[in-house]
């Protein structure tokens, strides 16, 4: 009865992840497609390392602890993305939120020093 339910627990799993996400924010959707190949990500880098444990069979929780970690490491990278400036205004509304801070690489030096510049930015706007 137990492998039963499990079976049936992962045939639903692996159906819902391998449906489209969809979504009417481009945005949003993005969001949810890194925090799902994040987690999938994670789960296989779980397997791996279970894979050089002494009894592998006995640590099947490293799957769930990469999957975990790989969803939140997705979740993050997800965030920082989607959020693009301070301010931005959309249609009449005027949304706040953490700008994305992106460092360029740039060599404007007559010396050819390479320098690091982080840029965000700060008000956005879409008529």
């Amino acid at each position: 009865m137990y492998k039963l339910q499990r079976s049936i627990a992962m045939a639903l799993t692996l159906v819902f992840l391998a449906t489209p996400c969809l979504a009417a924010d481009t945005s949003l959707k993005s969001f949810f497609e890194d925090c799902l190949y994040g987690g999938l990500s994670g789960g296989l880098v779980g397997a791996a390392v279970m894979a050089f444990t002494k009894k592998p069979s006995k640590h099947f929780d490293y799957i769930g602890y990469g999957a975990a970690a790989g969803v939140l490491a997705g979740a993050t990278y997800g965030t920082i993305m989607a959020t693009r400036s301070l301010a931005e205004y959309d249609h009449g509304t005027v949304h706040f939120s953490m700008p994305t801070i992106r460092p360029e690489i740039r060599e404007a030096n007559s010396k050819g020093q390479t320098s690091i510049v982080a840029t965000a930015e700060l008000i956005r706007g879409r008529f």
